[in-house]
Parts: C-alpha cells; sequence; structure tokens
C-alpha cells in the first residue's frame, strides 16, 4: 500500500508520518519510507542525528542506477538515457517489491530501527524487529544551485512508484513536498491513500481545497488529518471547512515533543488518543485494497508520460519516447513475475 502524506510547510506533515512510520512498524508490517520533500527532516524526525541523516544516499545521486535496473531487457527502451522520471514498465522491465533485495535498495535505501516497543496491535507478517527501509531524494547540492529543479529528484521517486508492485499488509510512507507542488509531476495519482495534514487555520484548509480540486479528475482518494488541534473550537472549524474528509485530529504530544528534544520515549508511550489516531490512519489505508485498480494506475501512467514526452521529454533525449509505452502491460500486483526477467 502506497500512502502520501502533503500539507502546508510546518503544518506538522513529517512529523505526523513519522509517528504512522513507527505505528506500521511496530505492528511487524515491512516499511519503505520515502523522504521526498525539499527540507529533509524524516530521517531526523525517526531518530537520526544530524551526521547520519547527512550521510544517507540520495535517490537523485543514483538515477542513472535505478533507470539500467527498471529497464531490464524492455525491448522499448534501447538504453538508460532514454528513460525519464515518467517512463513506464513493459514487457521485460524489471519491478520492485517491499520485500525483496534488490541493487536499487542496496544503493539507495539504509535499514533504520526503530525503538517502536508495541502499541497493542496485533504483530503482522513481518519480522516484528520494528525495522525500514529508509530512502531519501537528497537535498540540492552545490551544482544545482541556481539551475535545477527539486523536481528533478523526486522524479526518481517517481520512476521507482511506477515500477513498484506491493500488495496488502506492507507499505511504502512517502513524505511529500509542501502545498501543491506534488502537482508538478504525475506522482500524486501513485498512492492508494494521500493524508493531507491541516492546521485550523484558513491557511491549512486552503491547501486542502487546492489539492482536492487540482486532483479531482483523478480519482485520488484524500482524507484530512487536522493537526495541532487545542479544542472544541479548533475541531469545529475543521469540521466546517472539510466535512467528511476529515478522518482524525492530533493535538499537543509530549512524546513528540521530547523527541524533538532527542529525548524520545518508546513508541508505546505515546498518547493513546494519538495511538488511536495513527490506528485510524492505518485502517483507512487498508480499507482502500480491495477498490485498487491496476488498470487505471497504469492508464493514469502512461497518461502523464504522454504528456511529459511531447512537453520535453522528446526534446531532452532526442527520441520519440511515446514509443515506450507498451499496450499490452498493465502492471498487476498477481501474475506478473512472468513479465519480469531474472538477474544473472
Amino acid at each position: 500500500m502506497k500512502i502520501a502524506f502533503v500539507g502546508k510547510g510546518g503544518s506538522g506533515k513529517t512529523t505526523l508520518s513519522s509517528l504512522f512510520i513507527r505505528h506500521l512498524a511496530a505492528t511487524g508490517a515491512p516499511v519503505v519510507a520515502v523522504d521526498a520533500d525539499i527540507n529533509q527532516h524524516l530521517g531526523a524526525t525517526l531518530g537520526l542525528d544530524e551526521d547520519e541523516a547527512a550521510a544517507l544516499p540520495s535517490l537523485g545521486a543514483h538515477l542513472p542506477l535505478i533507470k539500467d535496473y527498471l529497464r531490464g531487457t524492455n525491448p522499448r527502451i534501447p538504453s538508460a538515457d532514454a528513460m525519464i522520471k515518467t517512463t513506464p514498465p513493459g514487457e521485460g522491465s524489471r519491478l520492485l517489491r517491499i520485500r525483496e533485495d534488490n541493487p536499487v535498495y542496496a544503493a539507495c535505501a539504509r535499514p533504520l530501527p526503530l525503538d517502536v516497543g508495541g502499541d497493542g496491535g496485533s504483530r503482522g507478517s513481518g519480522s516484528g524487529s520494528g525495522e525500514i527501509r529508509l530512502m531519501v531524494t537528497g537535498p540540492f547540492t552545490e551544482a544545482d544551485l541556481g539551475v535545477a529543479c527539486y523536481h528533478s529528484k523526486v522524479g526518481a521517486v517517481e520512476l521507482c512508484l511506477n515500477h513498484l508492485v506491493d500488495g496488502a499488509d506492507e507499505y511504502v510512507v512517502v513524505d511529500m513536498t509542501a502545498g501543491s507542488d506534488s502537482f508538478a509531476s504525475g506522482m500524486f495519482t501513485r498512492f492508494d491513500m494521500t493524508f493531507l495534514v491541516a492546521e485550523p487555520t484558513r491557511k491549512g484548509v486552503s491547501v486542502y481545497r487546492q489539492y482536492k480540486e487540482y486532483a479531482r479528475d483523478f480519482g485520488v482518494v484524500l482524507r484530512v488529518v487536522g493537526n495541532k488541534v487545542q479544542g472544541p473550537d479548533d475541531l469545529d472549524f475543521l469540521r466546517d471547512e472539510v466535512g467528511e474528509d476529515l478522518l482524525v485530529t492530533v493535538g499537543h504530544s509530549d512524546w513528540v515533543r521530547a523527541a524533538e528534544k532527542g529525548r524520545p520515549a518508546p513508541f508505546a508511550a505515546l498518547e493513546p488518543e494519538n495511538l488511536s489516531a495513527m490506528r485510524a490512519l492505518k485502517d483507512a489505508v487498508d480499507a482502500t485494497y480491495e477498490h485498487r485498480d491496476w488498470e487505471r494506475y497504469t492508464r493514469q501512467m502512461v497518461h502523464f508520460h504522454l504528456r511529459n514526452a511531447e512537453s520535453w521529454g522528446n526534446a531532452k533525449t532526442g527520441a520519440d519516447l511515446t514509443a515506450q509505452v507498451d499496450p499490452d502491460f498493465v502492471l498487476r500486483e498477481r501474475g506478473v513475475r512472468e513479465a519480469v526477467p531474472q538477474l544473472s
């Protein structure tokens, strides 16, 4: 299951995504966490110190490796140089799975043990160790300043999501860029659930309205998580502004405050009401599983690839990238292994 956390800058989406990641890990589920925000704070929020967070490998820096691996033996893609962020998989492409080891994870992901302790939920089929895989897009480098757009880095995440086959009880959680920047690519359609974190303010709900309007025609499942809610008036405000899209609210947390000071308690010590909110998020995600539409998912992937190819991709690569589309290929959870070549 693929989950995005979006919202206004400063709304607390990184904090809430980290709490949700810890909750998933506490249930024993396999988790891949991705920091796709221009402000790279997810690693620190999950407990890394400054040096450890800075040492995380960058997805953007390994884009040639990612492309070459995912290309596989797809005859429609003559070289990795001909791939762009929206290139869809086809017959012969290699696909990513959450529970496997592969060269992309080896280069770009780092195992991160979390002191989750347990939160009263049932253990899943995972190891129960609380260890996740953490991936980051990487910050701007000195060579990027003044010449590169951050979305060129996020493109590595989009390419991986386009080639990901994930099932029930396994999760990819992406901390997205702030505001409506997510709509600079087709990545906003890559998720089973999008949680929009909104403060009980006019600015907080304005991002919700904008996001919902932009996503309206793409079948995006959008739920609002109210954050920094201090009382009934805040709750009433959010209910009035976002209606049934409001899923849960989160208020002050002494656990979060201690973690921000570098003194986190075991996750089981998170306030009961906030643990309950994390369970509600997971229940909402899991409920979307039976409604998955892989054909629509693939169709949207192709839609944005064709748009990007015609807008800039063909000119950049000097090739007709529309020819990369395999009209007979549909990304599916089951029966897809026949299309994936084995590594020698």
